[in-house]
């Protein structure tokens, strides 16, 4: 990826030091190259495309009136990061982005001092940015700039209003980017605009308006509360002019646009004259998602992340999955719409993820029962107990690791009322390439302490399918499945549905010499090593048995391995404290029982790579066929 002739720019930019060396002139050409840059990495190594593509402008832009990492860039979900990495020391490397050993998924200190928070879910730049001004503030660091990059669908959820709400009463200095790609282009038109945008934005005005203040407060005439009564009067002036109503200019934070993102001279020019003025500030730009690929700008959703692609033609390179099971999110969508042709109480929700977990075969085939509540997984949540309060039946589809932004709502929402809903985690266990902020490791352990509340994993896709048939029976309660990424086994899912006693397991294999047992996929594993030690050792005999429900447990399987095995192996695909093993552990308890716990240790994992994860943890059928021969001997 290093061509000069290609490159010439951006090959000499390693840091944003040599960017700002350019001049002004030159930015034009840096982004096309970038943006080109970007494509052809891209294209090769799959990641998050469309987002990245349309804040090309802005990133140069940013970097180039700021002087990072002094300047603080505070990065929202990461989506748009890349060209962020490739300006700040990582334009090397960006080939392996998200590739086990490479570089991390999104924006991280631990990688890069220019990433200056953690970034992957949704919603956090505006409040670390404002903790972030405040800290400078009281430091003394007058001359430290901090700015917060936030798209619309982010600005959606609920700590971002939080953070907006504290910025508007707290002394700071924080200027947010309200980066909005989820509409067309609507370009700032007339004259009064155009002259109210260069009005407000120009460092005269704003000199004259701050010497004029501090007159007026020497004087004796502008007092603290009239000075914001003015400002208030100032911003509503400012909306009837300019026929604007927001929210910012409500809670007193500066409102400038909306301007066009992809024009990076003028961004460049209105960063410059807005950067130092007092106050927290909002600069709303509109972009453009896939700006520079066309394939790209006509489909937005699909290109999100769209993997492999012919960079001439815009034809996604689709792997060979023939030989593969469906993805369990299509089973889940699938089934769902089955489920709700049959029960008109079931309605589903999901938090800005329709196609990401299939809910939208529903939403296609049932618009008016599917409700996207945007990034706001709280709500979906409390949203989805307040239906079933009232005699609905919500399916509640979020992923895992987001889940934990709506803990206190699964409590205190839900649980409490032991209402009647389903909640659908998917993308449990490891999810790979996206790294540990997306791995969903900790909902067995972080779920099992609660009340009223039902914890299943589906050891395939039929098992999906009975368990969310059995969900949606009347009678129990709140009722969790969590099920992983990606593609099952069975091409032939489609059973015959049938209702699961809850909290019964089953048995899939006989033995005598030891009990392996597990819970959710990560059994068709324990299978597979079962399957090659008998084939090998004919002499050994290992049991397995499908627990299906973390809670409530199996207490008929516990008490049956207990009086016929001395040792017992446990297998999860998610955090041991807390979780699977640990509670199968303690009904043991002080028995001679010897129980060998597998599962993710008590850290993040850093690694992408599914397979070299579970290598990690010693879940590999190597691995288990090893330890069941060393356990026996």
């Amino acid at each position: 990826m290093e061509d000069s002739n290609k490159y010439p720019l951006l090959s000499a930019i390693d840091y944003p030091d040599d960017l700002r060396r350019l001049k002004l002139e030159q930015l034009p050409q840096l982004c096309d190259e970038l943006r080109s840059f970007m494509i052809d990495c891209l294209s090769k190594n799959p990641g998050h495309f469309a987002s990245s593509l349309g804040v090309v402008e802005l990133t140069v832009a940013l970097h180039y009136v700021f002087n990072t990492p002094y300047d603080r860039l505070v990065w929202d979900v990461g989506h748009q990061a890349y060209a962020h990495k490739i300006l700040t020391g990582r334009r090397k490397r960006f080939s392996t982005n998200r590739q086990f050993g490479g570089l991390r998924p999104f924006p991280s200190p631990l990688e890069s001092e220019y990433d200056t928070f953690t970034s992957g879910h949704a919603s956090n730049s505006i409040s670390a940015a404002l903790g972030m001004a405040v800290a400078a503030e009281k430091k003394g660091e007058e001359s430290r700039h901090v700015v917060a990059i936030i798209g619309d669908g982010a600005m959606s959820g609920g700590l971002a209003f939080e953070g907006l709400n504290n910025a508007s009463a707290t002394p700071n200095n924080m200027l947010i980017i309200l980066n909005d790609n989820g509409m067309s282009i609507d370009r700032s038109v007339g004259g009064m605009r155009q002259y109210l945008r260069h009005l407000h934005t120009s460092t005269g005005y704003n000199r004259l308006r701050f010497k004029l203040s501090q007159q007026l407060i020497k004087l004796g005439f502008l007092s603290d509360s009239r000075r914001k009564s003015i400002i208030r009067f100032n911003n509503s002036l400012k909306s009837l002019i300019a026929n604007q109503q927001n929210i910012f200019e409500g809670l007193n934070i500066r409102y400038f646009g909306p301007m066009y993102g992809h024009d990076v001279i003028e961004l460049v020019r209105t960063l410059s004259e807005i950067k130092d003025m007092k106050g927290p500030k909002l600069l709303h730009i509109h972009t453009i998602k896939g700006k520079g690929y066309r394939p790209a700008e006509l489909e937005a959703a699909a290109w999100h992340y769209p993997g492999k692609f012919d960079k001439a033609t815009g034809n996604f390179i689709k792997e060979d999955s023939s030989d593969e099971g469906p993805k369990y999110q299509d089973v889940f969508g699938e089934t769902l719409l089955e489920l709700a042709r049959n029960n008109a109480r079931i309605v589903g929700i999901t938090p800005a993820m329709p196609t990401g977990c299939s809910m939208c075969i529903m939403q296609k085939a049932m618009p008016g029962r599917v409700f996207d509540v945007g990034i706001a997984e709280g709500h979906a949540v409390t949203f989805s107990a307040g239906l079933a309060k009232d005699g609905m039946m919500p399916f509640c589809n979020i992923y895992s690791s987001f889940a934990q932004r709506a803990y206190d709502n699964i409590i205190h929402d839900a649980s409490i009322l032991n209402v009647d809903m389903c909640l659908c985690l998917d993308r449990a266990g490891l999810v790979g390439h996206d790294g540990p902020t997306h791995h969903g490791a900790f909902d067995l352990a972080y779920l099992r302490p609660i009340p009223n509340i039902t914890i299943a994993s589906p050891y395939d896709e039929r098992e999906l399918r009975n368990l969310m048939y059995t969900a949606q029976i009347p009678g129990h309660g709140v009722f969790v499945i969590r099920y992983p990424r990606g593609n099952g086994n069975l091409k032939d899912w489609r059973c015959e549905m049938q209702e699961l006693t809850v909290g019964k397991g089953r048995k899939m294999r006989d033995g005598k010499d030891i009990a392996i047992l597990t819970i959710g996929p990560l059994g068709q594993v324990a299978a597979q090593a079962i399957e090659e030690v008998c084939s090998e050792h004919p002499e050994i005999s290992p049991a397995h048995f499908d627990m299906r429900f973390l809670k409530p447990i199996d207490k008929d399987i516990l008490d049956y391995v207990g009086a016929n095995f001395k040792r017992v192996i446990t297998m999860e695909d998610g955090i041991l404290s807390g979780g699977f093993g640990e509670k199968i552990a303690s009904f043991y308890g002080s028995s001679d029982m010897k129980v060998k716990n597998y599962g993710l240790d008590k850290k993040f994992y850093d690694r992408y790579d599914p397979n070299e994860l579970l290598k990690e943890v010693g879940m590999t059928p190597v691995q288990i066929i090893a330890d069941i021969c060393n356990q026996i001997k």
